[in-house]
């Protein structure tokens, strides 16, 4: 597959997107250390802010004093100049949120998805629902809507909209954009939530500031988001980070993958479950069929000193330790960060047993380089990175009056 080259328009509307992460990071803030932070010229910074404040998606709020010089004018995010969506549909829910432009929630909606639920049209009508629920109770009219993210799990192309392949659905070349825009006037970003947690982490949490970073996505699914150099890593197919589909058991349990001993049959909600029920066949922790009540139980059980959840989550960290070890290894990063629901639910003891786990098997010198951290996003880590996907959409379509904006390939920079 050819690598498509950059054009200077890419540069250009990467570069504004850089200056406006920079702003909502640090509001309000002025050109001169807008260029300090994002290293471009201080005339291209005054071009970008420009051209920001035409789209109203920032607003000029004072001046600051300058020692010896001139006062320097201040700009901030207009929050309320619009509204971006994030969702996140996963193996067994859809939540939808709502953001203003400084990226604060303003409206959420949750559905889980039954067992049988998971056809594409079906999807595509809670989705529906969901969107339309949060843009009511936001009071938000359709034209403020800047763009939706939509983070569906397996593979994707981004450009065209289309699900190539969710295992976990058996989904093959599903057109999930084409199918959404039936329901939906607003322009539409399709990725999937391994990227998405990787930008959240790079705007609001852990990876912030770091230039080499893994988001270990732990849920029904499991990957591992790429920040390198700086920048969000896909790959010459948008496929990077399906370590979740890495061997780590020759032989082992089967994946819907169709191989066998797959990181996430070992360490996914699923895997889990599967770890537990070997332990302890009959425990009451063991909720069938319901994998978030399961692993709330061993939450539970481990914070009241149950034997069996303490097991069931330390040989859990045993495959993931190992698992996380060889990201370690290969890539070197500074941070691995656990994000995603079942590591906000097992929280510190897992990270604990994780720790040591990674510590037994990597090599010195990388694991003294690496932190390994939870994410401190307090919100839905894969909503929020959907809803970047949107702002970064909306950013290249206001730079070409021929975008079409109803499927859009979001910029270089991501």
């Amino acid at each position: 597959m050819a690598t498509r080259r950059r054009t200077s328009r890419d540069i250009r509307t990467a570069n504004r997107y850089e200056v406006l992460r920079q702003i909502i990071a640090e509001s309000p803030t002025s050109r001169q250390e807008l260029a300090a932070a994002t290293g471009l010229s201080l005339a291209t910074v005054a071009t970008l802010v420009g051209e920001l404040l035409e789209l109203r998606l920032i607003t000029e709020v004072g001046f600051e004093d300058s020692t010896g010089g001139r006062p320097r004018g201040l700009v901030a995010v207009n929050a309320s100049g619009g509204a971006l969506i994030g969702v996140d549909l996963a193996e067994t829910y859809v939540r939808v949120e709502l953001f203003d432009l400084a990226l604060n929630t303003v409206a959420r909606a949750d559905e889980d998805v039954p067992p049988g639920g998971s056809r594409p049209e079906q999807l595509v009508a809670r989705v529906a629902a969901a969107v339309g629920a949060v843009t009511a109770r936001a009071g938000v009219a359709g034209a403020r809507v800047l763009g939706v993210g939509v983070s569906v799990p397996g593979q994707v192309d981004r450009d065209s909209g289309v699900s190539e392949y969710a295992p976990n659905w058996d989904w093959h070349d599903v057109p999930l954009l084409d199918l959404l825009a039936e329901h939906l006037a607003h322009p539409l970003y399709l990725d999937n939530p391994l990227r998405a947690c990787a930008v959240a982490e790079q705007w609001f949490g852990a990876a912030r500031g770091r230039g080499d970073a893994v988001v270990v996505n732990l849920g029904t699914g499991v990957g591992a988001g790429l920040v390198l150099g700086g920048g969000l890593h896909r790959g010459v197919s948008n496929s990077a980070g399906e370590w979740g589909h890495s061997t780590l058991v020759l032989d082992g349990r089967p994946c819907h993958c169709g191989d066998h001993g797959c990181v996430e049959t070992y360490v996914g909600a699923p895997g889990i479950m599967h770890n537990l029920r070997e332990l302890s066949p009959g425990s009451a922790l063991l909720h069938p069929g319901d994998q978030t009540a399961t692993v709330e139980a061993l939450a539970r059980g481990v914070a009241a000193g149950d034997p069996v959840a303490r097991e069931a989550v330390r040989h859990t960290a045993r495959y993931l330790g190992a698992a996380v070890a060889g990201l370690v290894n290969l890539l070197n990063p500074e941070v691995v960060v656990l994000s995603s629901w079942v590591a906000a639910t097992l929280g510190e003891p897992l990270l604990h047993e994780v720790r040591e786990a990674v510590a037994r098997h990597t090599l010195r010198r990388p694991a003294a380089a690496t932190e390994i951290v939870l994410s401190p996003i307090p919100t839905d880590p894969v909503c929020l990175g959907a809803a970047t996907f949107a702002l970064e959409g909306a950013l290249s379509s206001s730079s070409s009056s021929s975008s079409s904006g109803r499927r859009s390939r979001t910029a270089a920079s991501s």
